[in-house]
């Protein structure tokens, strides 16, 4: 045979990344070792795979039928391998983990070094991670296509069929948020939709590359400004590029500086429902051990209750949201509650 897997991941490196450059930077080859395994593909199959007559590595007609068919090629190897090792010893040789950004790594890495150390003690357990980053109906994407053994943090109702296993994380609360520069920081409340859809809002877009693109809290004709992921937004919205919704526990130090003002609006949107999903009915030992991690996981970070930054002061809750149930807000002393 002709064509190997080795060649169809070469292809695939140089498609993603646009040049054979970037593709053996990505799998640690020299330039001229790649330009040479793709020439030697071109005799063989006596075909042109790459047009080279733009700055950009283009795959022609021939070389795109050629890659779009390897990739389900490499997709069944990669489950193969994945599907022997699980038979021979109950772990995955790779578990995938697609994060929406709704999720801070940070909360992760404590979970990733308890399983790293459970590894250490199982002595077959040899299960690399793979971690990638997603937004909105990204995760469920990722899922979809197989990209991710897992999503942490899935909001919204996944894709139909698909047979998806789905375990509810958290709600987490959102909140409209503006520089104090911003128009809106000294508008009436609550803010009417009207009076927001005429200023810009910045949104984070979904990464989806498959399924249908979601848009959260954008109102008919309302300016966008679109930034890759929810870090950015913030970073943008504290700039006073713009308005929108952040999550609560995302926007909470921006709040407590005053980097950021809460406003109330007229159409407060809904918690999002943050889910953990899967797709493989006999889960092996790895993805075992976080879906049970993750079912034990403290997720009140996401919760919406006042905290104490100062004597005295408390952080900015969201409009019109209650203090957690079984949580009392700090009491006043005698003195503040005569003043």
């Amino acid at each position: 045979m002709r064509l190997s897997l080795d060649a169809l991941v070469l292809l695939d490196a140089i498609d993603r990344r646009g040049s054979f450059a970037a593709a053996a930077d990505e799998l640690h080859r020299v330039p001229s070792a790649v330009t040479y395994q793709v020439r030697k593909l071109e005799e063989d199959l006596e075909v042109a795979v790459f047009d080279r007559r733009g700055h950009r590595a283009k795959l022609t007609p021939a070389g795109r039928e050629l890659l779009d068919a390897g990739r389900l090629l490499l997709r069944a190897a990669g489950e193969l391998e994945h599907r022997v090792r699980r038979v021979a010893t109950g772990w995955e040789t790779e578990l995938a983990i697609a994060v929406d950004a709704i999720v801070p790594f940070e909360r992760l890495w404590p979970l990733i070094a308890a399983f790293y150390v459970h590894c250490r003690d199982n002595a077959a357990a040899n299960t690399r991670l793979r971690l990638s980053r997603e937004v909105l109906g990204g995760a469920w994407d990722a899922l979809a296509d197989r990209r991710a053994d897992l999503v942490i943090g899935a909001s919204g109702d996944p894709p139909p069929g698909g047979g998806y296993r789905i375990r509810p994380l958290a709600e987490a609360v959102t909140v409209f948020a503006v520089a104090p520069s911003h128009p809106l920081a000294n508008a009436a409340e609550p803010i009417p939709e009207a009076v927001m859809a005429r200023h810009r809002a910045v949104v984070a877009g979904d990464t989806s590359r498959a399924l249908p693109r979601r848009t959260l809290g954008l109102l008919e004709g309302q300016d966008t400004l679109v930034v890759p992921d929810l870090a950015t937004k913030l970073a943008a919205q504290v700039a006073g590029l713009g308005c929108g919704f952040l999550p609560y526990h995302l926007a909470l130090a921006d709040l407590v500086a005053g980097r950021l003002v809460a406003k109330a609006v007229e159409t407060p949107r809904a918690p999002l429902r943050m889910q953990a999903a899967w797709r493989e009915p006999k889960p092996g030992r790895a993805l075992g051990w976080w879906i049970d991690a993750l079912s034990r996981a403290d997720w009140a970070f996401v919760a919406p209750a006042p905290v104490a930054v100062a004597p005295a002061r408390t952080a900015p809750r969201p409009p019109g949201a209650a203090a957690l149930p079984g949580r009392r807000p700090p009491r006043r002393d005698a003195a503040a509650r005569q003043s």
